[in-house]
């Protein structure tokens, strides 16, 4: 009786499985391969991993001029200061209202537009509504900025339109009401055309066979995407949703940055801003170092929570 063939091991000296190879042996095989992460993993290093040792300024006292470690140990004074201090607690509402409008605005409204592109017949059509999408996402941010600030300015387009109704300008970047709506509108502009693309991509896996079934059975345009378009998403849908939720108190920075000004701090001073301000500027790197610890370790509970919860109800998961 012949013995099946095993392609599975390696040579005759060594008959373990392929899969058992010791990672030297691995390494040795497809070293050209592995030679690709070499530049990744430097930069996942040097920048990524060696600042965290900066942390430790948060629990000790910094002077410029000193250790880079600190001077002296002083535990969690530096907490203390900000959990006490009013103004950052501001901040830190400020925060999350905007990162909440955010992600409630900037999340479903990806999946709307690759649903709706989905459904077009005309590829020429759908060509130019992607391009036309996409394109703010190359934009700097200070392009972006720029743009916002001339739209809403008191001459500005915005402005003149309603002047056409016999509105009254408004002068939207001085209103501190108005700079939270501003912000989504410009975060939807810019990223929602760009967020389409991971969820077209997701759309091209599901079988074409389930909906000529579904058609067969009777099934409507809104029942196939309903029962079949959207189950077949929803991994991509929470994998991005964590992340989302991991970044929820990362607000863009740069961009509130270049919008805000001393008259809609109370509403559009946020905590990257603020600890630029009280870190940076002021020198306070002790006090800012500890503030973006706290918020670090905000976000990480966001995103083990979030991601339980989803491992929990929809068995999908980051890890």
């Amino acid at each position: 009786m012949t013995q099946p063939i095993d392609t599975q091991f390696t040579p005759e000296h060594d008959t373990r499985p392929r899969a058992t190879l010791s990672w030297r042996r691995a390494i040795a095989r497809d070293w050209r391969l592995y030679t690709f992460l070499i530049v990744p993993l430097v930069f996942l290093v040097v920048f990524k991993y060696i600042p965290m040792l900066g942390n430790i300024i948060a629990f000790r006292r910094f002077r410029p001029g000193g250790s880079i470690f600190g001077d002296e140990w002083v535990g969690f004074y530096y907490f203390e200061a900000f959990i006490t201090n009013q103004q950052f607690w501001n901040v830190f509402w400020n925060t999350v209202i905007l990162g909440a409008l955010t992600l409630l605005v900037t999340f479903p409204l990806p999946i709307i537009l690759a649903l709706m592109l989905n459904e077009l017949r005309s590829r020429r059509f759908k060509r130019i509504v992607q391009t036309i999408s996409y394109l703010p996402h190359f934009m700097s941010i200070v392009i972006v900025a720029g743009l916002v600030l001339q739209l809403t300015a008191l001459n500005g387009t915005v402005n003149q339109i309603a002047g056409v109704f016999g509105a009254d300008p408004v002068p939207f970047m001085q209103r501190p009401e108005w700079f939270r709506a501003i912000y989504v509108s410009s975060e939807v502009w810019q990223t929602v055309g760009w967020g389409t693309i991971l969820y077209l991509a997701a759309l091209t896996t599901i079988d074409d066979q389930l909906y000529e079934a579904a058609r067969v059975d009777g099934a409507s345009r809104w029942k196939q995407t309903w029962h079949i378009t959207l189950p077949g998403i929803r991994p991509m849908m929470m994998v991005l949703l964590i992340l989302n939720i991991g970044s929820f108190m990362a607000v863009g920075f740069e961009k509130v940055l270049l919008l805000q000004n001393p008259l809609i701090y109370s509403t559009g001073d946020v905590i990257a801003t603020y600890l630029y301000r009280v870190g940076i500027q002021s020198a306070q790197f002790s006090y800012g170092t500890a503030i973006g610890l706290f918020e670090a370790v905000i976000g990480l509970v966001l995103v083990l929570s979030a991601n339980a919860l989803s491992r929990r109800m929809v068995g999908t998961s980051l890890w």
